[in-house]
């Protein structure tokens, strides 16, 4: 069975300085399958890699090396006009992130799909009011039980967002310092060490 979603030997570098002194400022680099329909959890730090890793699962950054697979195809040799029909990425206020390629589209093969096949959420917004959060949460269950890979980013500075991905995602991923590291569920996820330390105080006091 063609997984959903396959990052192979994803690397992406930023360098600084000028032409001729160039050096590594910043690496990001994931391996990672999801073979089925799921909602995946993801958290790490600011300036960890996480909008970058999205960035690069929709096509709308360019690796500098390995290669993304949505449903079998290389999301970065799809048509630019088609490959939010592949992985679709909103960004905070549910603002869908927009891409360019010089590579024209005519050379570039068809997405294969009329609807996303994977939808990443990069920091959604859990307004407290009555009814919202309970409605998200039935929104991205619904995403999932169509068939889709759902990616919940969330920074947990309070209780709630903790127990709002402990509630629905079923496996996580933590990134921290460009090192993206698969989570298989919730208490693997508070036996990650570097997790625990990212999650802090918002652990004191846990029903585990």
């Amino acid at each position: 069975m063609t997984a959903m979603l396959k990052v192979e030997a994803l690397e992406k570098i930023y360098f600084r300085g000028g032409p001729f002194s160039r050096k590594p400022g910043f690496r990001l680099a994931a391996d990672l399958t999801v073979e089925e329909p799921a909602i995946v959890g993801m958290m790490g730090p600011n300036g960890s890699g996480k909008t970058t890793l999205f960035e690069l699962i929709t096509g709308s950054n360019a690796p500098t090396s390995g290669r993304v697979m949505v449903a079998g195809r290389d999301i970065h040799t799809v048509r630019t006009d088609q490959r939010d029909r592949l992985a679709i990425h909103y960004h905070q206020s549910y603002q869908v992130r927009h891409f360019q390629s010089w590579t024209p589209n005519a050379l570039m093969q068809p997405a294969g799909s009329e609807y996303p096949l994977v939808h990443l959420f990069d920091e959604p917004q859990f307004n407290a009011q009555d009814g919202y959060i309970g409605f998200m949460l039935d929104f991205f269950r619904s995403l999932r039980a169509r068939g889709r890979l759902v990616f919940l980013c969330v920074h947990p500075n309070e209780r709630m967002h903790l127990e709002i991905l402990r509630e629905i995602c079923e496996r996580f991923i933590f990134v921290q310092h460009g090192t993206v590291t698969p989570i298989p569920d919730y208490q693997a996820l508070l036996a990650h060490g570097p997790a625990r330390a990212y999650l802090g105080n918002l652990l004191d006091g846990r029903a585990a």
